[in-house]
């Protein structure tokens, strides 16, 4: 298959055009690849006909000279023979694994699947969910037999939205198989893309326990900090100043204190622990550190109700700046800015929120808040630097104060505006 997709004769088609899906749909096609882009959503799929990149992971500059086939029509899958399915793995309710756009796709791909297909999945999820949930509902909706007559793949994603470094090219790709066959077939094909090469794990099992693996450490130690932050408050400790002296030992880790939200960090540990849980172990460092994170917003809440009543304001107007999970991306997909903006609505306080990189209609749907752009001469009690987007990076100390009233209180979450130049009267608090 691989000397077929190589010499055109056969198509690759990506099922899901997100922040995932979009890169591997183009780095495909650049390196000489049919490919066909398939998504659900028209709006989006009218967008990248139109040259607009609305996950800004590639940019309309580079859409230019690429030929992609973009199409929500299920049936130009069944012109490909290597299908990539890119779809989001959420949790619901009680933080319980939420598969169905996972099995979803599957059916479709099943529908609209030619024999001697290849179908690598690259979502995250726990061990066992590509055997033992995609490929029956494979079989099911194709009347296909798997080996026999298709195989399937798997090949977790390693995106960081937003990082200009560490991309798709330049990052080691996972890669794994059914057969030693698939997994020559899924690495050759991804080291054409891949300049930083490809890891080819044992088993597919492997592979999807190596990416759920990646996020969980990253959740621990940044639960770590996020603790240590809380006792070093008490303590009257910066615990910026305590990670810097730290950090002069070669072996340490720096790790900053702060929320863990979008679609990796503060979601996939749920899913190993849900399988955990299935087995019979009740994981209790991930499970203490999930707690841990998800609660560190209530810590915010909590801070900005003790300074406003400190200051004798009831009811303060609060300016929230920053919606997006992590700076310089349009990605709202579990915030937990939104957790804070909750809490300081059941306080009934009066909230506005600015995000330059948000989608207005997106946050209006996901989250019902309508995002303000005049927020200049409102005369705030409360400012929170909620996202370091470069644009807030840029704001001077003298801008900050600009947009207070007779009260003036700056939660600074990321820690990126300047203490030492504001005013006196300015109580600052960041993590």
């Amino acid at each position: 298959m691989y000397n077929d997709l190589i010499n055109k004769k056969e198509k690759i088609a990506i099922v899901g055009l997100g922040y995932v899906g979009f890169p591997i749909a183009i780095h495909f096609a650049k390196a000489g690849f049919e490919v066909i882009g398939f998504d659900i959503n028209s709006k989006k799929i009218d967008l990248y006909k139109n040259g607009e990149d609305p996950t800004n992971e590639v940019g309309s500059e580079q859409m230019k000279d690429v030929k992609i086939e973009y199409t929500s029509d299920a049936a130009k899958i069944k012109e490909a023979k290597f299908i990539v399915v890119a779809v989001p793995t959420p949790v619901g309710e009680n933080n319980i694994p939420d598969l169905y756009p996972l099995e979803a796709s599957s059916e479709i791909v099943a529908a609209n699947m030619a024999p001697g297909s290849i179908v690598v999945y690259e979502s995250t999820v726990y061990p066992g969910v590509t055997e033992e949930i995609c490929v029956p509902i494979l079989e099911k909706h194709s009347g296909l037999k798997h080996v026999k007559d298709f195989n399937v793949g798997y090949s977790p994603e390693r995106i960081n939205p937003g990082d200009k470094v560490y991309t798709l090219e330049t990052v080691i790709k996972i890669v794994s198989g059914d057969t030693a066959d698939t997994l020559d077939t899924v690495a050759k094909v991804y080291e054409t893309i891949v300049k930083a090469g490809v890891h080819r794990a044992p088993s597919i099992k492997v592979a999807e326990a190596a990416k759920v693996v990646e996020n969980i450490q990253r959740d621990v130690n940044i639960g770590l900090v996020n603790e240590l932050s809380e006792i070093f408050e008490k303590l009257g400790i910066n615990t910026k100043d305590v990670i810097d002296a730290a950090g002069t030992k070669w072996n340490f880790h720096k790790y900053n204190p702060g929320l863990v939200g979008g679609h990796c960090i503060g979601v996939d540990p749920y899913y190993l622990i849900h399988k955990a849980s299935e087995l019979g172990y009740i994981p209790k460092i991930m499970t203490a550190v999930r707690y841990l994170n998800d609660h560190v917003s209530n810590r915010i809440v909590d801070n900005i109700v003790r300074f406003s009543e400190d200051a004798g304001v009831k009811n303060p107007r609060i300016l929230v700046l920053g919606l997006t999970f992590k700076e310089n991306v349009p990605d709202i997909r579990n915030s937990k800015i939104y957790d804070i903006i909750k809490g300081l609505e059941n306080k009934h306080y009066a909230i506005d929120v600015a995000d330059p990189w948000a989608d207005e209609e997106e946050v209006l749907e996901e989250y019902g808040i309508s995002l303000t752009k005049d927020y200049e001469n409102k005369n705030y009690d409360v400012v929170v630097v909620a996202t370091a987007h470069d644009v807030y990076r840029e704001l001077k100390a003298k801008d900050v104060e600009k947009l207070f009233g007779d009260n003036k209180i700056l939660i600074d979450i990321k820690g990126i505006i300047n203490q030492s130049d504001l005013s006196n009267d300015v109580k600052y608090w960041k993590m």
